[in-house]
């Protein structure tokens, strides 16, 4: 058994894909990711069981599809802000990530900017999906693979 994390993003899926729920199988279009890139979302050790990291990619149209049953979900949240007043750019706040296991992947994903007492912008944002995926027998794409 081949375990590979993958990165669905919210976006890819609001726009044309399709919800899937835990232990389904799928047959994705998957791109190389750097590891580095979600590393920071694993537990101490935890990443060092996946063969690897990859990400959704839907809108390419040159990657073969990658088939895998859906061992776990876990929808991403991240808090994002402005620096400063009228910024008209949030970035991300760090140590805000949050992990947050689900049976299946949302169609629309949520978004919510509350009020605060500086005035500065803030967003808690659905960034898509972390998803664990048994690919058996197949090799994870190499960094090098990348289109």
């Amino acid at each position: 058994m081949g375990m590979w994390r993958v990165f669905y993003e919210s976006w890819q899926m609001e726009c044309c894909g399709t919800p899937f729920s835990v232990g389904e199988e799928v047959s994705w279009p998957l791109a190389p990711m750097d590891p580095e890139d979600i590393r920071a979302w694993s537990r101490e050790g935890e990443h060092d069981r996946y063969d690897g990291t990859v990400r959704f990619e839907g809108h390419g149209g040159r990657l073969p599809a990658t088939r895998g049953r859906v061992l776990d979900i876990r929808l991403v949240r991240q808090e994002y802000a402005e620096r400063s007043p009228g910024a008209h750019t949030l970035e991300p706040v760090s140590d805000t990530r949050l992990l947050t296991p689900v049976d299946a992947c949302p169609k629309w994903f949520e978004h919510e900017e509350p009020r605060t007492k500086s005035g500065l912008r803030r967003a808690r944002l659905a960034t898509g999906v972390l998803v664990t995926l048994d690919v058996p027998g197949a090799p994870p794409p190499e960094l090098r693979d990348r289109p």
